[in-house]
């Protein structure tokens, strides 16, 4: 039983180990790059006159 362990462990940090690498690569830094920008290219939620509490009743 405790050799199954042993080969569970070392497959899912062989898998753990593939997935960073390929994050990582050099082939997906382009896409990295694009997804980290995301965010900001959302459109406001509120107008400028909502953000500082003007318009507020």
């Amino acid at each position: 039983m405790g050799y199954l362990s042993a080969i569970v462990t070392a497959i899912s940090m062989a898998t753990f180990f593939g997935i960073v690498w390929w994050a990582c690569s050099r082939g997906r830094q382009s896409a990295n790059r694009e997804s980290a920008m995301l965010p900001f290219a959302l459109p406001d939620e509120f107008g400028q006159g909502q953000q500082d509490g003007a318009n507020r009743s």
